[in-house]
């Protein structure tokens, strides 16, 4: 079949094409277009914030706000809404759900999944960027982003709009990995967070963060549909996770296991198709809009035996959340108001709440657990479908497990 163009209004077609798996002979092809800088050439950036780090309670608290769509503010009216909610419903419903859930969660980090704006609907670019991520930089808590497949379709470039993003207050984003000259897309990094000051893991990575830029459309004319995490992406990713994983494990205090990692991107993979309403928490109210083609990232991710989780957005209403063969494939939900929905289906946003194990009394380990729920934007901020994403003794398998919220 072929492709087809999203309409200005951004209501997205389902693709339902066959999944054309390629293997892991893709990843020998990536790693001969990647050009590395010797890792003791890395430069630390000016301004680089300190790093991210596990709180004296041993949490570390993540916001995920998936398809902000947003255009050009107050005049940008809302889609899918309920009639008592179209008069002077506009992008700022949008920044005002993302006041109102820093202010109740508290977060330490805010992840943004994608389609922060939507291009084909926002006059200035740089502008619609600026209002979009204003309340989390006026919070002062650190955040980072991601490309969805709207970002670009205004008056920058993605490159541009990722380097936009990278230059903006308080975010940890970057551009690309700066050890890395050649990499596919924009927005591809990491990042670690250290154990809680004072503990023997206050300079140690207890927890590693990954973000991908998962394209926007196919650029191959044989393949429609959708972009893809290509074989650079896949090289770096492996190349980093084998660092963090040997420096966890040998460095002082050596570990047996290794670190959890959560992986933070806007197109679903193909494997988001596996599930049924027997085997997820939430719900499935649309297809599955990953690429036709099937890049083989789910099995990088598998080898590494680091990724515990997996968070997109791209398909505003299904919000579930399943365990395929020890990772967690989650979608956040609709968070934008200019994004399409369903009237009456609240938007949300996901929370993920990463704890430590307590050896003693004010003594913090390594991660324990990780767990997920989701916020509704009504009057309470309603709590749902809270479940554990992982712990330490389940080794990323476990039985579906309810968490009180």
């Amino acid at each position: 079949m072929e492709a087809t163009l999203l309409s200005s209004k951004g209501r997205k077609p389902e693709l339902q094409c066959s999944s054309i798996c390629i293997g892991n002979l893709l990843l020998v092809i990536g790693a001969l277009c990647l050009r590395l800088v010797p890792t003791g050439c890395m430069v630390t950036e000016v301004g680089q914030q300190k790093p991210l780090r596990f709180r004296k309670d041993g949490e570390f608290k993540i916001l995920q706000v998936a398809d902000m769509h947003y255009a050009d503010g107050k005049i940008t009216s809302c889609l899918d809404v309920l009639p008592s909610q179209v008069a002077g419903c506009s992008d700022l419903n949008t920044s005002s759900f993302i006041h109102r859930m820093i202010e109740a969660e508290k977060p330490d980090l805010i992840v943004f999944t994608g389609d922060n704006i939507f291009g084909l609907d926002a006059t200035d670019a740089a502008k619609s960027l600026n209002e979009a991520f204003a309340p989390a930089i006026s919070s002062g808590i650190p955040w980072a982003a991601v490309l969805g497949n709207h970002d670009q379709e205004s008056t920058l470039s993605r490159e541009g709009v990722m380097k936009h993003i990278a230059g903006l207050k308080n975010t940890l984003s970057k551009l690309n990995p700066p050890e890395i000259h050649v990499i596919d897309g924009f927005g591809n990094y990491n990042l670690e967070v250290h154990g809680v000051e004072g503990s023997g893991f206050e300079n140690k990575s207890v927890l590693n963060l990954y973000f991908f830029d998962s394209g926007d459309y196919s650029t191959v004319p044989s393949i429609p549909g959708y972009g893809w995490i290509k074989p650079s992406q896949q090289f770096w990713f492996q190349r980093t996770s084998m660092r963090l994983r040997r420096a966890y494990m040998r460095n002082p205090p050596a570990q047996r296991a290794v670190a959890p990692g959560l992986v933070y991107f806007h197109i679903p993979l193909p494997e988001f198709a596996s599930f049924d309403s027997s085997n997820f928490t939430g719900v499935k109210q649309e297809g599955i809009s990953s690429p036709s083609m099937n890049s083989g990232f789910f099995t990088t991710m598998l080898e590494s035996g680091d990724v515990k989780a997996v968070f997109t957005g791209h398909d505003h209403l299904n919000d579930f959340c399943g365990d395929l063969m020890g990772i967690n494939l989650c979608y956040a939900g609709g968070f934008g108001y200019h994004a399409y929905g369903k009237a009456g289906w609240s938007r949300r946003a996901r929370v993920v709440v990463a704890t430590l194990e307590k050896i003693e009394k004010d003594v913090w380990g390594t991660v324990k657990s990780i767990k997920t729920w989701k916020r509704l934007d009504d009057r309470f901020l309603t709590g749902i479908d809270g479940q554990a994403l992982w712990s330490k003794s389940s080794s990323g398998r476990r039985r579906k497990e309810i968490v009180a919220l």
